[in-house]
């Protein structure tokens, strides 16, 4: 059975590429503020968006390849009612973690498994970060060491470098921080047979 993660992310690969799954991987082409404001009316949660676009990417992909099974993925990231994006640049990635510094906030990921059209399953899960209290000249010198790379994290910041020294507590899977759920993925692939069970 032909399995295709619909993603680039090189954090996602690496995860699959670990834990021993043979894929082959493709960017989803969805305009994701788009499915946002479509969703708008139903007054989502976090948690419903980051379900509702891994279906849509899995969905994209799927449909340029009949018969395989993919594997949509992504995350939302929310602060009391408030959802963030990846920062549009660095002035964006300052004021976000400034907007958590000392605060929690939750990154919601959502995961979903389609072939030819139909979704087999979706999933969620949840991670809850606390963040030390930071102060401005500690994020600048922050954001200088680890340069534009950090504009790909929802959060700006990341956990598996040096984002790590800005927490106090987390509570959650590493997977579903990095934005791959595995361990819920891997039972429902043995469950539909597509790896070894």
């Amino acid at each position: 059975m032909t399995l295709i993660l619909a993603s680039q992310s090189p954090f996602r690969r690496m995860l699959m590429e670990n834990a021993g799954l043979a894929f082959t991987s493709e960017a989803a082409r969805i305009d994701e503020r788009a499915v946002e404001t479509a969703l708008a009316a139903q007054n989502p949660s976090p948690q419903d968006v980051a379900e509702t676009l891994a279906i849509e990417k899995a969905r994209d992909v799927a449909g340029r390849h009949p018969g395989a099974l993919v594997i949509g993925s992504d995350q939302t990231l929310s602060l009391e009612g408030r959802v963030f994006h990846k920062p549009a640049d660095m002035a964006e990635a300052k004021s976000h973690l400034a907007s958590m510094s000392g605060r929690s906030h939750s990154l919601n990921c959502g995961i979903a498994l389609v072939r030819d059209g139909e979704t087999l399953w979706s999933h969620v899960s949840i991670a809850h970060l606390t963040m030390r209290p930071l102060s401005d000249a500690f994020i600048d010198r922050h954001l200088a060491r680890v340069g534009d790379r950090i504009l790909a994290s929802v959060g700006a910041y990341q956990l598996e470098g040096e984002g790590l020294q800005l927490f106090e507590r987390i509570d959650g899977d590493y997977f579903t921080i990095l934005g791959l759920p595995l361990l819920p993925l891997l039972a429902k692939l043995r469950d539909l047979g597509a790896i070894d069970a």
